[in-house]
């Protein structure tokens, strides 16, 4: 019979999520870390995404079918597009290897004290990425995206 491998167990729980854009050709990247999820969340980041991009730039943003990403209510900023991917295929979002990468690396199997060091966490992991913007390419420049692009 199999064995659960040994890992730190704590019975509280709470939640941080980690809003994020990712520019695959240059691996350049933005994110907030936000406490909730919600159309009005959404909106912020949305909103703060679009004062980073230069006058001349519009940005195209891959997202999956959660609801805070497509609410009527959510309003899109002019310099932006968003994409929303088919059900079922994360596969096709590149930033879904980012969280896979984050999870594996930095944020899996751990227990922290409190929502700070939670955040902090998150802040920290998401810091050692953007250092690397190799990594980041190299997680999220899929051939797909590459055929988009040319």
């Amino acid at each position: 019979m199999g064995q659960r491998p040994p890992g730190l167990c704590d019975q509280r729980f709470d939640w941080t999520y980690l809003f994020a854009a990712i520019d695959p050709i240059t691996g350049d990247a933005f994110a907030l870390v936000m406490p909730t999820v919600s159309t009005k969340v959404m909106q912020r980041f949305l909103d703060d995404f679009s004062k980073m991009l230069a006058d001349d730039e519009h940005a195209v943003m891959v997202l999956d079918g959660a609801g805070w990403h497509a609410a009527r209510s959510l309003r899109v900023p002019e310099n932006m597009t968003l994409v929303h991917q088919p059900p079922y295929s994360p596969e096709c979002n590149p930033v879904e290897r980012v969280w896979l990468f984050l999870r594996e690396r930095f944020l899996s199997l751990q227990v922290w004290p409190d929502k700070e060091a939670i955040i902090k966490a998150c802040c920290d992991a998401w810091n050692a990425l953007v250092d690397d913007p190799e990594r980041i390419q190299s997680l999220c420049l899929q051939p797909w995206v590459r055929k988009v692009i040319s």
